[in-house]
């Protein structure tokens, strides 16, 4: 018998492996890694804040501008000189243009620019730990996605192998009939259970189609596409919670993310805080200048050379705003590490959780394959009696979806199992991503 189910699931394997390509975990990943919009869309922000942390965001750069002032005018012009003379010109035209570089630099600022430029500094690493957390959670879809696929087919072929039993059962039952040793009765109960199964395989095949179909979907590819997956699960047994617990501390996207952040409202109340302090700033530049007038003592002049001199304020009284928004930026702070202790109550929370599913899930991994093995044995000799006609119909059939029920269970344990490592990998930020 055991002859039997081997036989049927590589039978099923190989038929299959003839018009599907195989679609390795390994390759999965890699095809959700360069297709997949969330991804992408997290790598373009992590660029955008890669970006944005430059010296000339953080203010600690000089400002060159060109200038072009022209100033034209014509009118009626009446003057009086001095000695009492009269001088008058209708339309008088004047002009004044004036041209060059300017340069304009803040060289201190109550040390602002310097938190500024760290501030941004950590919102880059900020934005890889989104894109890491970004990509954790979508390659743990695929992860979670593709096992489901591997334990259907097996759930396939647990229902396959029952309804070559069926088959065989119905065609006992029919010669036994033959040659009135049984009734039409067991010929019709053997038919009917035959067709339950067959019923039950059409939609655990509807199943697979639907999973597939997610999976694609997930790799960003035409979802209609066909292939195959893994025969078996692999799990991991020797997963110690401390260990992964001090991985998730270190590595945990989300959490090295809400450490940023509090770094972050911590430069904020730095930065307000430097506006308590003195602004001085250097202005200099290269200047042409040109003027003509019509009428008056100089009617046309002109110039060029360097212009260059510094600024300096202090601020002294604002209606109270520096210390309501010094006030406003210290919650912030505080609210950072509230959130902070709370994302870490939230792993330590998550990973006891799953650890503790992951530990049950291993033994029953372990119940059910003992279970399996004695429902194997159990419909062999089932069988054996009910081709000699020494138990009913009904035993023989118990026996039959006791087999199948303890398959489904134990692959059902499987990949419960393995989808509580996934998910204390993904949180402890181990899982593979290529």
């Amino acid at each position: 018998m055991q002859h039997l189910y081997k036989i049927v699931f590589l039978f099923i394997i190989g038929f299959s492996s003839q018009a599907q390509d195989l679609l390795t975990l390994e390759n999965a990943v890699k095809i959700a890694l360069e297709n997949n919009y969330d991804i992408k869309i997290a790598q373009n922000n992590a660029k955008i804040d890669a970006t944005n942390n430059s010296l000339a965001n953080a203010g600690m750069l000089p400002i060159l501008t060109a200038n072009l002032t022209n100033n034209n005018s014509q009118l009626n012009t009446k003057q009086t000189q001095g000695d009492g003379t009269v001088r008058e010109l209708d339309g008088a035209k004047n002009m004044s243009l004036t041209y060059g570089v300017g340069l304009d630099w803040t060289i201190f600022d109550g040390m602002r620019m310097f938190a500024k430029k760290e501030q941004l500094d950590l919102l880059e690493q900020q934005g890889k730990a989104e894109l890491q957390a970004a990509m954790l959670t979508k390659i743990s879809d695929v992860y979670l996605t593709y096992f489901d696929l591997v334990q259907q087919q097996q759930v396939i072929a647990s229902i396959d192998t029952a309804i070559v039993i069926s088959n065989q059962r119905l065609t006992t039952a029919q010669n036994r009939f033959t040659i009135g040793k049984a009734s039409k009765l067991e010929v019709l109960n053997a038919q009917v259970d035959l067709n339950s199964d067959k019923s039950l395989l059409l939609k655990q095949k509807e199943l697979f189609r639907t999973t597939k179909i997610k999976l694609n979907a997930l790799l960003i590819r035409d979802v209609l596409t066909d292939f195959k997956v893994a025969k078996e699960i692999t799990l991991e047994q020797n997963i110690v919670f401390e260990d992964i617990k001090a991985t998730a501390q270190k590595q945990n996207p989300q959490l090295q993310a809400q450490i940023l952040s509090k770094k972050v409202a911590d430069l904020n109340l730095k930065q307000v805080k430097g506006n308590r302090y003195p602004t001085v700033r250097l202005t200099s530049g290269y200047n042409f200048t040109r003027s003509e007038a019509s009428l008056g003592f100089i009617t046309q002049s002109s110039g060029q050379g360097f212009v260059y001199g510094i600024t300096a304020s202090v601020p002294i009284f604002n209606g109270f705003l520096q210390h309501k928004n010094e006030k406003a930026a210290q919650y912030q702070v505080e609210n950072a590490g509230f959130l902070l202790e709370q994302q870490k109550l939230d792993l330590e929370t998550q990973l006891a959780t799953l650890y503790a599913s992951y530990q049950t899930n291993l033994a029953l991994v372990q119940v059910e394959e003992k279970n399996l093995e004695i429902a194997k044995q159990n419909l062999d000799i089932t069988l054996a009696k009910f081709k000699i006609g020494t138990i009913t119909t009904i035993e023989f059939r118990t026996a039959q979806q006791n087999f199948v029920e303890a398959s489904v269970r134990y692959s059902n344990a499987q990949y419960v199992t393995k989808l509580s490592e996934i998910n204390l990998k993904e949180l402890a930020g181990t899982l593979k991503l290529n």
